[in-house]
């Protein structure tokens, strides 16, 4: 009776993943701008998104923070949208909208009831074709941006933990600063550099506009021709690969955080490309580690040992460069040299042993759920499709992705843990509270 319940569960997911794929067709515009249309007619709403091509890694090291700058900025307003008018726009039309910047890309996008289609499609096209970047808008949202990182960093409970990794991990790659930049650099920049900025990276062939929801695919190509075919092409961005010299002995860091009592270790190893398999292999690497309460680091350290507040590994995955990050918060009077220690323990165990037959099929049961609720609504398979097509090259991953975890062995999980997660590969920090000495 067991054994034909799991079979049929295992006929129950192999289903839902079919039932998951997810048709699409992608063209290219005479301006080079990609397009990639989606149509799903279960229910009236559709996503209308654009994602650039431009990130804090191409960012002036002087001029940090544009990328995230423009995130805000850009919503201004535009030349046929009154300053203000966006937000108002776009709810009381029924929609929703947001972005978001990462070292990597910059993503806008709008929800709206699917009779708005032509008026997603038309803001996003004022957006690229007629925004309005003045010394009134530059003003408004550098106090803003200062707030926000008031917010979230500097005055929030480890908030500067990633920037604070990022800087002691990179040294000559533009990753080595945070998305959200430097307040100076911004304070410092004129009214030209953030048109100039504008000019350079937010042009049609360095874009994909994504169309995803309850749409006619004829119709929405006429919609889009008329609103973007005639936007100018901008000059092709030239990027030049920076390649950062490996470590080969283990790096240390320390930072005083003044928000925080409790002190944290935390590792962390550079790898390589998202696009690449071991990029992969590491995911399922972290889900070993830290994924829910029966992950090796949470049962052994927070359940049995109970000597740990909190620990987690992740894969922190980007387009140039990767960052493998594995972290503990100390319980009561033990020590952050303790969690050192049990963590580099539980690394050797991956990398000289094979998981078991059973955390193996647990492990892909886990990423064949991930796979299937990332494409369960229009706005994540909109974000996927312009992820896939300008991050990884290849669109077909939205379907195809899950491939490539199920293929991966439980020998390749230890090889690519010894390949990348050495001492001597890696920097150990010491993240403590305000003048306290590392234990």
């Amino acid at each position: 009776m067991k054994k034909s319940i799991l079979v049929l569960l295992c006929v129950f997911s192999i289903h839902a993943i079919m039932a998951q794929k997810v048709n699409f067709e992608e063209y290219d515009l005479d301006n080079g701008l990609h397009v990639i249309l989606h149509q799903d007619n279960t229910a009236p709403v559709v996503t209308t998104a654009v994602m650039y091509h431009v990130g804090a890694k191409d960012e002036n090291p002087e001029r940090t923070g544009f990328a995230h700058f423009f995130e805000h900025l850009l919503f201004e307003g535009t030349k046929n949208i009154k300053r203000g008018e966006w937000f108002k726009i776009v709810t009381s039309n029924g929609g929703q909208n947001n972005a978001n910047t990462t070292d990597d890309r910059t993503y806008y996008y709008e929800v709206f009831p699917s009779n708005n289609l032509e008026l997603g499609l038309w803001m996003e096209a004022e957006r690229m074709l007629h925004p309005v970047i003045n010394q009134i808008g530059v003003d408004t949202q550098n106090e803003v941006v200062k707030e926000e990182k008031r917010l979230r960093v500097d005055n929030s409970p480890y908030g500067n933990f990633l920037a604070q990794i990022k800087k002691n991990l990179f040294f000559k790659h533009p990753y080595r600063w945070a998305t959200i930049g430097s307040m100076a650099h911004l304070d410092a920049a004129t009214l030209e550099e953030f048109q100039a900025f504008n000019k350079k990276f937010y042009i049609p062939n360095n874009a994909v506009l994504v169309v995803a929801g309850d749409i006619d695919i004829a119709k929405t190509k006429k919609m889009v021709y008329k609103y973007y075919n005639d936007i100018p092409k901008g000059t092709p961005i030239q990027r030049k690969k920076i390649t950062e010299t490996p470590i080969t002995k283990q790096l240390s860091g320390t930072y005083h955080d003044p928000n925080i009592r409790i002190p944290a270790i935390m590792t962390a190893y550079r790898t390589p490309s998202m696009k690449t398999r071991d990029s992969h292999v590491l995911d399922m690497i972290s889900t070993i580690l830290s994924s829910g309460k029966s992950s090796r680091l949470y049962k052994k350290m927070v359940d049995d040992k109970k000597e740990a507040l909190q620990v987690g590994a992740f894969n922190v995955s980007q387009e140039d460069y990767g960052m493998y990050i594995i972290y503990g918060l100390p319980l009561g009077k033990n020590t952050t040299d303790t969690l050192l220690k049990d963590i580099d323990e539980e690394i050797v165990r991956i990398q000289t042993e094979l998981i078991s037959e059973k955390e193996f099929q647990k492990l892909k049961n886990k990423f064949e759920n991930r796979f299937v609720n990332s494409n369960s609504s229009i706005q994540g398979i909109a974000n996927s499709l312009a992820k896939y097509y300008m991050l990884y090259g290849d669109v077909n991953l939205i379907n195809n992705e899950i491939d490539i975890y199920n293929s991966i062995t439980r020998e390749e999980i230890r090889d690519v843990a010894n390949k990348y997660l050495k001492p001597n590969q890696r920097l150990v920090f010491n993240y403590l509270p305000k003048e306290e000495k590392a234990k």
